[in-house]
């Protein structure tokens, strides 16, 4: 039995953020009814690079049920009403306000189903002079400052995934978990809320203080590190890169003297310290892509090995999706989907002794009937 057999989440989501909090749910064997419009959540006309499919809805939306529900109708409605009503959680993404002018506000809905979990995720919350700011993910990387210290030195970058959509819906995810568990020692429900800039901006938090107390934001610096040095790519022979990340002195002086072999590195005042080798930092991969320069990388990934110096190649994600160590460890499943088994990532808690759900991806509208019988109500 996995651990949320038993819980129902009805969410009324689209694309990314809430999707993603209830694809955790789900995962944990909550059954979770994704209520659509009739077009469907429009993440599923993102692309059709998944035989047809698009990749966002693919990665977002197993193990769930899919119901289509013309909520300004009465019979949308009433299905909504008695839907919630036998729900645990209800967890919506529309838009600041929507869900309350539709009859499904969280005052409303904790009146009338008291142990009822209500979780709002939007943008940039229900108040405040951004409340009906359109907030999609690059947007909210800009506002939260993010772009800002991402990318090389002369041109700023958005993160290359949904970081904001991402940071949201595991807040969201937590906050259901957390009010499930309040539940079970007062009997009652709550109500949370989680904007994404909230979510993003508490993952600012190091640029922040660095920024605020340091007197200047952190540099771009590309794949390398603005407060740790060295850390990031260096060249080896070949044109081959490999990167490495040295966080102490301890491992500073190990990378001298059993990988650079220049033990004379050590005392050397401009890499004293941390502070000392990020100011130097250009001089510092100078002096290491010297000794590089002159060994193949699989030598160089040998050498940090043996001293235990944290290093990694650079994957495409062509190699990801054959990374050995996913495939020694059976990470990967198969997932039924409309247009047949899909490849998918198996979660990433491993619950000891239990397999996990890897239920299929549903198409638009392909439970309402059945739901809809459940309720005692005509099929649309």
């Amino acid at each position: 039995m996995l651990p949320l057999e038993g819980i129902v989440v009805v969410a009324l989501e689209q694309a990314v953020a809430a999707p993603f909090a209830t694809r955790q749910l789900a995962d944990l064997g909550a059954r979770v009814i994704k209520v659509e419009r009739a077009g469907g959540d429009f993440a599923r006309d993102y692309d059709t690079t998944v035989n047809g499919m698009a990749s966002h809805f693919v990665w977002l939306n197993r193990n769930k049920e899919s119901v289509v529900l013309d909520l300004k109708s009465d019979e949308g409605r009433r299905a909504m009403d008695k839907l919630l009503a036998k729900a645990d959680v209800f967890l919506q993404n529309l838009a600041p306000g929507a869900a309350a002018r539709l009859g499904f506000g969280a005052d409303e809905l904790r009146a009338r189903h008291p142990r009822l979990i209500v979780g709002d995720l939007s943008g940039y919350g229900s108040d405040g002079p951004y409340r009906d700011k359109k907030a999609y993910d690059l947007l909210v990387q800009c506002e939260a400052g993010l772009v800002s210290i991402t990318g090389g030195r002369d041109e700023p970058a958005k993160s290359g995934i949904s970081v904001a959509d991402i940071a949201g819906g595991m807040y969201a995810y937590s906050g259901v978990l957390t009010a499930l568990y309040e539940r079970e020692r007062t009997g009652e429900g709550s109500v949370f809320e989680v904007s994404l800039l909230d979510a993003l901006a508490e993952w600012m938090g190091f640029p922040y203080y660095y920024t605020v107390y340091g007197g200047k934001p952190p540099s771009r610096t590309g794949a390398r590190h603005a407060a740790i040095a060295p850390y990031g790519p260096f060249g080896t022979g070949g044109g081959a890169q490999v990167f490495l990340a040295v966080q102490n002195d301890r491992e500073w002086r190990k990378l001298c003297e059993e990988v650079l072999m220049h033990p004379d590195l050590v005392e050397d005042p401009r890499f004293a310290t941390n502070p000392d080798r990020v100011d130097n930092e250009r001089e510092l991969t100078a002096a290491i892509e010297a000794v590089f320069a002159d060994l193949p990388v699989e030598e160089v990934v040998a050498r940090l090995d043996r001293a235990q110096i944290a290093n990694a190649r650079m994957r495409t994600v062509e190699e990801f999706a054959d990374h050995p160590q996913l495939a020694d460890r059976n990470r990967w499943h198969e997932v039924d989907s409309p247009v047949g088994p899909l490849r998918a990532l198996q979660p990433p808690v491993t619950l000891a002794g239990r397999a996990p759900r890897m239920d299929r991806i549903p198409d638009v509208g392909e439970h309402t009937d059945a739901v809809l019988a459940e309720l005692g109500e005509e099929p649309a």
